[in-house]
């Protein structure tokens, strides 16, 4: 797997190649901005991206911003945002446009290098990994109107299962050999079950997919 990292901390930098390598990921290249990240991205090829929220110039979300951008350049990309801190919004943002494997991780979690590699190895295949500690503060505001998802019926389930591997409603409906406007009707009623109505604050499919992460 050809991966491309983005840390500003030469440390944490060196030591992310250096872990990554050791467990038999190809780094091609690992860079300390997030306008380098895009160009190596145009120029390596890379299958999934690592990158930290927090780049210059700002330290603000170049990282995120930059993970957003190539996610319009090459959908197929798996993305891996790391992060000093529990934030929410930067979570939304990354799952709102969630096209192939995403991971939003606390970089705390790094030291555990087995479950960190497991977690890498399992975005790059297209599955969605959520810290724990951002997973609960992005629920927070919705937790109180959620139903159980024991509500939703099995292809329910099976459509929502299929978000949250960050697949389109195109890609879902070919799966299941339906019309997409079949897949936003499904969706729709998976939204009612789940006490999820249109808020301009908040981006239900987003909330769908970590409800059904952190069931």
């Amino acid at each position: 797997m050809r991966i491309v990292i983005a840390e500003d901390e030469t440390l944490l930098r060196d030591g992310l190649a250096m872990v990554l390598r050791s467990q038999g990921f190809d780094v091609v290249a690992a860079v300390g901005s997030a306008s380098e990240l895009l160009e190596h991205c145009d120029t390596d090829r890379p299958e999934m991206v690592v990158t930290d929220i927090r780049m210059p110039p700002t330290f603000t979300n170049e990282g995120l911003r930059a993970a957003i951008e190539i996610r319009r350049r090459r959908p197929d990309l798996a993305v891996m945002v790391l992060s000093q801190y529990v934030q929410r919004q930067p979570a939304v943002e990354l799952l709102e446009h969630a096209t192939a494997g995403t991971g939003y991780l606390l970089k705390q979690r790094i030291t555990d290098i087995e479950t960190f590699c497991a977690d890498v190895r399992a975005v790059h295949a297209g599955d969605t990994i959520l810290d724990p500690e951002v997973a609960d503060l992005v629920m927070s505001r919705a937790r109180n109107n959620l139903q159980s998802l024991e509500n939703l019926t099995a292809r329910q389930l099976e459509v929502l299962a299929m978000m949250a591997q960050g697949r389109s409603n195109s890609w879902i409906a070919h799966q299941m050999s339906v019309s997409e406007k079949a897949v936003v009707q499904h969706a729709s009623h998976i939204y009612d079950q789940l006490g999820l109505p249109p808020d301009g604050d908040d981006h239900r499919r987003v909330l769908a997919v970590i409800r059904y992460l952190t069931r």
